[in-house]
């Protein structure tokens, strides 16, 4: 995506994380619809109208035909699969796809609550060293598949959440003294580098120390019965879900892939909207 994600798959986390939005025993949410047609059947999508700017320049892309016959270029079993890349509609099968976009990028809207659930459609984006404000790829996306989880499994999902977290917060505290550590380099005082930099890790981890992520009670119920991939919680924009369909992110996901996570054979899509 673009890192997801575009280049490498960099995750850079969450800095809060709350309760699910939407569970699978609540209606439907509210907001336009599109489909998604595969080879392996159609995906009836919500896009949601709480990060409207995310459900907006998706519907003008896919009545403006942007999405059509794009493929899907990275494809994880039990992690996600990911499409959107505009450069994939003519590639060879020896190409590298991921990095294709158009010439912006869209503000972050990630929302509390919003998770990671089985079946969500989130933007792609560049990892947080480059994209501190974590704006999303234009038209890079990915449906997330994932995995249902045990309750044994919550500890060691909530220290890979405060790892992250804690190394995110490091990254945006470490961009805010960026003027300082610049003198430093430029001094050539390798010394007083070193010191700031290991001060701003000790701060990033006293946060979490002393303000630990916890799952909530909703969290761990969506991720030990649907499923889905609760280490990117609060760092992509999750911007609709699929309503219709989910086997068919399973099936997708179950294909043999070659370099770069690829698909061996193409598996082109075609979105159209249902409901404005």
């Amino acid at each position: 995506m673009k890192q997801i994600l575009i280049k490498s798959f960099v995750i850079a986390v969450v800095i809060s994380i709350s309760s699910c939005s939407f569970s699978q025993n609540k209606p439907a949410p509210e907001g336009p619809m599109v489909l998604i047609k595969t080879k392996y059947g159609d995906m009836k999508v919500v896009l949601y109208n709480q990060t409207p700017l995310h459900r907006d320049n998706f519907m003008k892309l896919t009545k403006e035909r942007v999405f059509d016959s794009l493929i899907f270029h990275r494809v994880i079993k039990s992690f996600m699969v990911q499409g959107g890349d505009p450069n994939s509609k003519h590639a060879s099968q020896d190409q590298h796809l991921g990095d294709g976009d158009l010439n912006y990028t869209v503000p972050a809207e990630i929302i509390p609550g919003i998770i990671h659930k089985k079946g969500v459609i989130a933007a792609a984006r560049n990892g947080d060293e480059e994209n501190p404000e974590r704006r999303s790829s234009a038209t890079q996306f990915y449906l997330a598949q994932g995995k249902v989880y045990k309750l044994d499994d919550v500890p060691s999902i909530e220290q890979n959440l405060n790892s992250r977290a804690s190394e995110s917060l490091f990254l945006k505290m470490k961009s805010d003294k960026i003027d300082t550590l610049m003198l430093f380099q430029m001094a050539r005082n390798k010394e007083g580098y070193d010191k700031l930099l290991e001060k701003i890790k000790q701060n990033a981890t006293r946060h979490f120390d002393q303000n630990p992520v916890r799952l909530t009670k909703q969290q761990i119920e969506t991720y030990t019965t649907l499923g889905g991939i609760p280490h990117l919680d609060g760092a992509y924009t999750v911007f609709g879900e699929v309503l219709e369909g989910l086997a068919v992110i399973d099936s997708i996901a179950a294909q043999p892939t070659g370099k770069g996570d690829r698909p061996l054979e193409n598996i082109r899509m075609t979105i159209e909207v249902i409901k404005e």
